[in-house]
C-alpha cells in the first residue's frame, strides 16, 4: 500500500468552510475509493489541512484520480480558499500498524524528521527493537518513510485523548527511560503538529 498525504495550507478564516465543501462532496469521492483520514493544525503550522488517501500502488492511484477528476465530482469547489499545496507518497514501515478506521484521538500528533541520506535502515532497526514499550502508552496511528516527496522523510502519527494525556504520556516515556530510542539517530531536523479530526475522517 501507498499513501498519498495531500497537505493544504488555507487562507485564514476559511477552514470552516473548506471543510464543509469538502465534506459535502466526499460521499461521490468514496464512490471511488476510501479516505483514510483528515485532520487540521491546531497547534504548529495554523490553517492547515492534512487528507490521507490508501491506494494499492502509483498506477491505482492515477487511475483512480483521474476518473474521479472525469465524472465532475471532484475536486470539491475549494480552490480560492488554498494559498498552498504539498502532496507526498509515503509507505508504511513493515512494523506501523494499518491506518484504518478508529477513535483513539481525538487529538493526533505528527511528527516529521528529516534523516540524514541512508538513514531509514538505521531508523527502522532502532524502532523496531524499541517500540512495543512506548505502544504500552498511548496509540500508534502509523509511521512512514517518503517514496514521493522530499527524501529521508520519516513520519509518525499519535493518537491522544486529550492534550493532558500527551503530556503525561512524553513525562512517563522520559522518566522511565521508554522513548525516544537510545541514540545514535540518524535524525537531523525534526516538526511536530498537532491536529484534530474532522467530523467525517474515518480515524477520529
Amino acid at each position: 500500500m501507498i499513501y498519498e498525504f495531500r497537505t493544504y495550507t488555507l487562507h485564514p478564516r476559511t477552514q470552516g468552510e473548506f471543510m464543509k465543501r469538502f465534506g459535502d462532496a466526499l460521499p461521490k469521492r468514496l464512490e471511488f475509493s476510501p479516505l483514510a483520514a483528515f485532520w487540521y493544525t491546531e497547534i504548529g503550522p495554523l490553517n492547515q489541512v492534512i487528507h490521507v488517501w490508501p491506494y494499492k500502488d502509483a498506477d491505482e492511484r492515477n487511475r483512480i484520480r483521474t476518473e474521479s477528476v472525469k465524472a465532475g465530482i471532484w475536486p470539491p469547489k475549494t480552490l480560492d480558499f488554498i494559498a498552498d499545496v504539498r502532496s507526498e507518497i509515503l509507505e508504511p514501515l513493515p512494523f506501523s500498524p494499518p491506518p484504518v478506521p478508529s477513535e483513539h484521538g481525538p487529538y493526533f500528533e505528527m511528527r516529521s524528521y528529516q534523516l540524514r541520506v541512508g538513514g531509514v535502515p538505521e531508523m527502522a532497526a532502532n524502532w523496531e527493537k524499541h517500540l512495543p514499550g512506548r505502544l504500552a502508552l498511548s496509540p500508534l496511528i502509523g509511521v512512514f518513510t517518503t517514496e514521493i516527496g522530499g527524501p529521508s522523510q520519516w513520519v509518525h502519527i499519535w493518537a491522544y485523548k486529550s492534550l493532558d494525556q500527551r503530556m503525561e504520556v512524553r513525562r512517563t516515556m522520559q522518566e522511565k527511560g521508554i522513548w525516544p530510542p537510545p541514540p545514535p539517530t540518524p535524525s537531523i531536523r525534526m516538526e511536530s503538529k498537532i491536529m484534530l479530526a474532522a467530523p467525517f475522517s474515518p480515524i477520529r
